[in-house]
């Protein structure tokens, strides 16, 4: 009878558990949470319009309207929006110690455009803020991201941003749990394979 290497497969063992483990985990834990959260961001357009969050960080209140005062503009920054333009988006201020808010005021053509704006009161939709991480930035960046509002009336020469969808988000997670399967499905096939091809030239060689 061919004997098993004892750590080896000991070490084999238990990475395939822990790829298993992984799969169930994306499949039945994340992927029921994550769909729930989209039918309850689905809901959010048909709610009742909000006052923007002092600290916008919930995104359960994606999609929903909402109102903000922006007493002034401190900051401005573009984003690129593909075939549309620029996306111009102001860091507002709205009071002494007020934490402030961004607001996605519309967009341009012009990367180099000054926009006539001065603040006042601003309704729209709340999206996600634009955020910038490298892969490695996501593994040990744990600050959460940001809501803004994109705004209904843009500032003179500027057109309405695009409305935020539920489509831009994404949910992954029965796909993250198939490929952990596959992951495990292949450790063992090669597992193998390299057992048979050890066994075959201990054969060979006695």
């Amino acid at each position: 009878m061919k004997r098993l290497p004892v750590i080896a497969s000991l070490v084999v063992a238990l990475a395939v558990a822990a790829m298993i483990a992984l799969g169930c985990w994306q499949i039945f834990d994340r992927l029921p949470k994550k769909e729930a959260f989209l039918v309850q961001l689905a809901a959010n357009p048909a709610r009742p319009p909000i006052a923007f969050p002092a600290i916008p960080t919930d995104k359960s209140l994606l999609y929903r309207r909402t109102s903000a005062f922006c007493l002034q503009p401190t900051r401005w920054k573009t984003e690129g929006a593909g075939r549309f333009g620029w996306r111009y988006i102001a860091q507002c201020r709205t009071g002494a110690e007020g934490p402030g808010f961004a607001v996605e005021i519309g967009i341009s053509r012009d990367p180099n455009a000054r926009p006539i704006w001065r603040g006042g009161a601003v309704t729209g939709i709340i999206a996600l803020a634009p955020v910038h991480r490298s892969l490695i930035g996501n593994l040990f960046d744990k600050a959460p991201d940001t809501l803004m509002i994109v705004a209904d009336v843009p500032p003179p020469g500027f057109t309405r941003a695009p409305r935020p969808t539920i489509e831009s988000i994404p949910n992954n997670h029965l796909a993250y749990g198939v490929q952990w399967f596959l992951f495990a499905g292949i450790a063992l096939a090669i597992y193998a394979l390299a057992l048979r091809r050890r066994w075959r030239d201990r054969d060979v060689a006695g």
